[in-house]
């Protein structure tokens, strides 16, 4: 799941809240993935294939031991709830940052790759249906994003909230490519849709273009989501 982790943060923004923690929200919401491309760098989680134009869904592959499974997670809880209470001094804040770290990991189990409690010997935990039915996780996804923007936008509405077509339009759009963007290479790679001749790169590149992906969308959000017709 992309885009869907993000709605987690749109369930918990809230302008009353001090400045930055909608981009504290954004990267909670995709701290497991986050770290495993750290970890990808540092050969703890090393990710095939390494040609971005080769991958898919369905074929790649890392044991994501301390980003992703379930043991681990306590540790990243802690430390989330840790910095949101003291750079907020907020301990909801702080909460609430746990939660969406937790939410990561709860939607994966509908919408991703298989996890285990602690190591590949150890009991999976999720429906894998990135591997087993990936369209099937990539329609769960989409359920879950419309149902999200929908209720972020009638919150809005009943909190007095405004905003302009453009900047609902620039907010749904981010989720739509997500979604769109997961679908073309669920089982079929940029290399064979577009008949790229196959060449060696001399670099892993996957990686990179996740993270420049991932980072993109964050700050396109939280430059979007925190521009209203309130913004003073």
């Amino acid at each position: 799941m992309l885009a869907g982790h993000f709605s987690t943060a749109l369930i918990a923004h809230n302008k009353s809240y001090p400045k930055g923690t909608f981009l504290y929200f954004l990267i909670g919401s995709q701290l497991q993935d986050l770290l495993w491309f750290l970890l990808h760098y540092l050969n703890v989680e090393t990710t095939e294939p390494t040609d971005v134009f080769n991958v898919t869904l369905h074929n790649m592959t890392a044991n994501m031991l301390f980003s992703h499974d379930l043991l681990p997670q306590m540790f990243w809880l802690i430390l989330v709830f840790a910095f949101g209470r003291l750079f907020f001094k907020s301990t909801r804040i702080g909460l609430i940052g746990s939660a969406i770290v937790a939410g990561h990991f709860i939607l994966d189990f509908f919408s991703g790759y298989p996890h285990h409690v602690f190591g590949e010997d150890s009991s999976s935990i999720g429906l894998g249906l990135y591997i087993s039915n990936v369209y099937s996780a990539i329609a769960i996804e989409a359920v879950f994003c419309i149902t999200v923007l929908w209720y972020f936008f009638m919150q809005e509405i009943k909190e007095g909230i405004h905003r302009t077509i453009t900047n609902k339009i620039a907010i749904i759009g981010l989720f739509i490519f997500g979604i769109a963007f997961m679908a073309t290479i669920a089982t079929t790679s940029f290399r064979d849709w577009f008949s790229i001749p196959d060449f060696n790169l001399a670099f892993n590149s996957n990686i990179p273009t996740l993270i420049i992906t991932y980072f993109g969308m964050i700050f396109y959000l939280n430059y979007f989501v925190r521009k209203t017709d309130n913004t003073k």
